[in-house]
């Protein structure tokens, strides 16, 4: 496939929806009026724009992503704590490892006391990234892993008291879950929670 300057236009247009969404996400006061925006926004690029992950001879007749019902007791603040920094590959949908580095664990509570590896991107940009995969995964989920965090592709939550703030209401599916020539880095050994989080976003429905 080539990537000439009119995709490249359409990438930054992409990315420049997305870091907008999310600023109006991290400055709302209603968590839940932010993710009902945060649905909508993402329904319509999927359906419309030329980045999206949705082939494109599916996108006329994608009828949306498919999400759990929104939960507030799914949002919560996640405490970091410090790890000797090591380098850690994560397998790709495609096979080939993405590189990470392990710099921290964030701990939470979602019914149980909760941990998940906080890496940082070691390829282009940077950026923290925090993907899991729960009882869920292959049931009701995609099954290789969700997106809770990706700051360097505008997915980014922010901090409460210094603090994480991580709302598995947004907690969003890979790009090849729509599309198996993307390659989108999965689940690390330390993403793998043994409860089920029904929120975010489900298994993706198809066109018909």
């Amino acid at each position: 496939m080539t990537f000439g300057a009119g995709e490249a236009i359409d990438l930054v247009d992409w990315r420049r929806q997305v870091f907008r969404l999310y600023e109006q996400i991290r400055a709302s006061a209603d968590p839940r009026a932010a993710w009902e925006l945060w649905c909508a926004t993402r329904d319509r690029l999927y359906r419309e724009h030329p980045q999206s992950p949705v082939p494109v001879a599916e996108r006329a007749g994608f009828p949306g992503c498919s999400y759990f019902e929104y939960d507030p007791e799914a949002r919560v603040l996640g405490r970091v704590e410090p790890y000797e920094r090591a380098h850690e590959d994560v397998v790709s949908s495609l096979g080939p490892a993405f590189p990470f580095s392990r710099v921290g664990t964030v701990r939470f509570a979602v019914g149980d006391e909760l941990s998940l590896a906080l890496l940082w991107n070691e390829g282009y940009g940077g950026g923290v990234f925090v993907s899991f995969q729960d009882t869920t995964s292959g049931q009701e989920t995609y099954p290789a892993a969700r997106y809770l965090l990706d700051t360097v592709k505008g997915s980014d939550l922010g901090t409460s008291d210094g603090r994480l703030v991580l709302d598995f209401n947004f907690a969003y599916n890979p790009s090849c879950a729509y599309d198996s020539s993307w390659a989108c880095p999965l689940a690390p050994r330390e993403g793998r929670l043994s409860v089920a989080i029904r929120a975010g976003e489900r298994t993706p429905l198809r066109s018909q």
